[in-house]
């Protein structure tokens, strides 16, 4: 039996939904924040009813499963009371769940009942629907959960086959690449099998001889700078690298090695970071990220006072452009943090609000509740989670707008830096957004865009925003198996591949991969200060898709709990050859600098083993395959790694070199490899000819830092003799 099932209006429209909090007291405010909106906390107003206890928000959602709270007064997050189901998110927190099913949804699916709910499928041309990468069109396709026993694209008659790529329980999600060179137009549909005879057909007009078209001339593939997949990020903290300009140090400076607290300072600046080039260089990395650098009153200087002045604390407009021709000329390229959502109160237009009060020209600029504007805890007037010394920008407003979307110029004109890193993204909304990108992209196309946001950022990586997001749920996987090794194998694995799914691909190669940051304690202190943890956390994020970032010092093995503690000054004395954790890091960085496969290849899960506590995955790229495999038992293991997820051409006949050791390794003829690994070991098992130019290529490093070093000696030693 052959049924037809035209496509025209079967997109799964959005459902409008009240949602309703009843408090037990009044309130200022309460937002809506949840999946739908990144989590932000105040860009969903809920509506209050008369009584000052009801608050409403009419939402229009996709159908599917919804995670979400209430944020209370700005700074309370609490789940719904009156929510049918609350769930753990894995990492700790607690959330309201909200399903949502158009009419003709209600029915679970059933596979091989040789029945399919055509209500539930769903294809449209846009990202990641559909997408163009590495030479290959990759198309996606929905239906109800469990609800096929196979589903095909139909391309010119040939069928090929979908893997399924996820679920959230309603939906699954299926996926299949085929070659295109985008020289002509590709007409497909779509094919479900589900039991007996029984085959649907998905066409857009309502026959199989009525496919979808995609025009090359029309379509637009998401495009991200191909040069982040291949760098190593490294984010230094300035006020805590190193102080090299003693004269322009904070009154109320502590101790180099003085435990952080959240107002003191402890002297680091740009010339600090300068002094250190020829060890940023001979580490290999590729990428500097700099947390804010712009003048303001705090030691991590997130609360702008003036977006067009390095801070004097830190150094001059004229050092960092100074300090950016020499990290360039390492081949060492630069990312500025901004922050543009919300000021400093010392921010010149804000002054004005509170001189001024209604009569300023600038009031507009930000979210007041009253005049005369106070700063005060609580504010009268919108603020980052309610801290008064961080009010809201309204970047709606056209005059603001216009005045922050000067800064990419202005820093091009300056300094020339390479991207921007952009300050809890999540909050600002997104036509700001899609403005910024033309204003950097039409700076210069390749530089990058990578957003603050902690959890799914899907709503932002359609090509018109951001290029990138902080992989926090990539670490959130490595932090729960490696460090505290509270979920099994699989989940690990099953994990970072959902997370990787959920973009294209070549966005989920230019996602930030962390293990720790300015934001969250140290993955050393987390793996409490086991290095073999350490070491099998540095190989996963240097092993799988996306960039991977070093927090300055990690490679050192820097401790630090939450923040402020985790902002400690750099242990430069813990920066020596003999250190084992540094001669991991250069290894890893070398090699993922040097092998295409670490920096382009499409990862697959291979092997995980709960009872033993092993997993494996592999990277593959045209005939490269690279292996990561880590034992997360207290026990030795063997582990064998069934290689027939991949293509043979990538491992029969070759040899295997482990990264960390230098052993090699060949599969057997039935496409296993197996390894011995130590109790928490772990090892990156890249083609043993790339290998070779990975150890030739670290010694040039070396001596390149070595020059590098001697060169700034001698340029600094001139401008103290000018």
């Amino acid at each position: 039996m052959i049924f037809w099932a035209p496509f025209v209006d079967l997109q799964v429209k959005e459902i409008a939904h009240e949602l309703v909090y009843r408090a037990d007291r009044e309130h200022r405010s309460v937002f809506l924040a949840g999946s739908f909106n990144g989590w932000s906390p105040s860009s969903w107003p809920m509506k209050g009813d008369a009584d000052a206890r009801t608050w409403r928000y009419a939402a229009k959602l996709a159908p599917g499963r919804h995670f979400y709270k209430f944020v209370l007064d700005g700074s309370t997050w609490i789940t719904d009371p009156k929510a049918v189901r609350n769930e753990d998110d894995g990492n700790g927190n607690t959330n309201s769940v909200l399903d949502l099913l158009p009419n003709g949804m209600a029915r679970p699916g059933k596979t091989g009942d040789g029945s399919v709910n055509t209500a539930a499928l769903k294809h449209v041309q846009e990202a990641p629907w559909v997408n163009w990468d590495q030479g290959r069109l990759t198309l996606q396709f929905q239906t109800l959960a469990q609800d096929a026993k196979r589903v095909f694209v139909v391309i010119q008659g040939k069928r090929t086959p979908m893997r399924r790529v996820g679920t959230d329980g309603l939906f699954d999600r299926y996926s299949a690449d085929v070659p295109w060179d985008r020289k002509g137009a590709v007409r497909y549909s779509f094919a479900i099998e589900d039991g007996g005879a029984t085959e649907t057909w998905v066409a857009k007009g309502g026959s199989k001889d009525s496919p979808f078209t995609l025009d090359p001339k029309l379509f637009r593939p998401i495009l991200v700078p191909n040069w982040v997949e291949k760098t190593v990020l490294y984010q230094i903290f300035p006020e805590r690298f190193d102080n090299g300009d003693p004269s322009n140090d904070h009154s109320n400076k502590v101790a180099w090695d003085a435990k952080p607290e959240y107002y003191t300072f402890h002297g680091g600046d740009l010339a600090g970071v300068r002094k250190h080039l020829g060890y940023l260089k001979s580490l290999g990395i590729g990428t500097v990220y700099f947390n804010p650098i712009f003048e303001g009153p705090s030691n991590h200087h997130y609360e702008t006072f003036d977006y067009f002045k390095v801070d004097p604390h830190l150094g001059t407009n004229a050092e960092l452009a100074g300090l950016t021709r020499d990290l360039h000329a390492g081949g060492i390229k630069v990312i500025l943090d901004g922050v543009f959502n919300h000021s400093g109160t010392g921010f010149a237009p804000f002054k004005d609000v509170i001189a001024r009060g209604e009569a300023s020209k600038f009031k507009n600029w930000f979210f007041i509740n009253s005049f005369p504007v106070m700063v005060k805890d609580p504010p009268n007037y919108r603020a980052f989670y309610n801290f008064p010394s961080l009010p809201a920008v309204n970047l709606l407003d056209p005059d603001a707008s216009a005045y922050m979307l000067k800064v990419p110029g202005f820093w091009e004109r300056t300094a020339k830096i390479d991207g921007w890193r952009l300050d809890t993204a999540q909050d600002a909304p997104m036509e700001f957004w899609r403005r910024f990108r033309k204003a950097v992209k039409g700076i210069r196309n390749d530089k990058w865009i990578l957003g603050e946001n902690w959890g799914d950022s899907s709503p932002w990586l359609k090509g018109d925003q951001w290029d990138a997001a902080m992989n926090y749920p990539f670490r959130d996987a490595v932090l729960h198996f490696v460090a505290q090794g509270d979920i099994r194998a699989t989940d690990f694995l099953r994990r970072l591949q959902a997370n990787y799914e959920l973009y294209v691909p070549q966005v989920s190669r230019n996602m930030m991969n962390l293990l720790s940051s300015h934001d969250t304690p140290r993955f050393y202190t987390l793996c409490k200060r086991d290095p073999k943890l350490a070491t099998m956390g540095a190989v996963v994020q240097f092993a799988w898709a996306g960039t991977p970032s070093v927090y300055y010092g990690e490679e050192l093995g820097m401790e630090g709990e939450r923040d402020p503690d985790n902002r400690r000054g750099m242990v430069w004395n813990l920066a020596k050859p003999d250190n084992p954790l540094l001669q991991t890091y250069r290894k890893l960085i070398a090699a993922r600098r040097n092998t295409p496969v670490l920096q382009s290849g499409a990862p697959v899960p291979l092997e995980a083993n709960d009872a033993n506590g092993t997993a494996s995955f592999g990277r593959v790229l045209g005939e490269d395959l690279a292996v990561a495999i880590v034992n997360r038992s207290d026990s030795p293991n063997e582990v064998s790694v069934p290689l027939s997820k991949v293509p043979a051409r990538t491992f029969k006949g070759k040899q295997f070199q482990d990264v960390l050791s230098g052993r090699r390794y060949a599969p057997s003829a039935r496409g296993t490899l197996s390894i011995n690994l130590e109790a928490k070991g772990s090892a990156l098992l890249v083609p043993t000819r790339p290998h070779t130019a990975v150890r030739a290529n670290s010694v040039r490093h070396d001596r390149l830092g070595s020059d590098l070093r001697s060169r700034n000696i001698r340029k600094s030693r001139s401008l103290e003799a000018q």
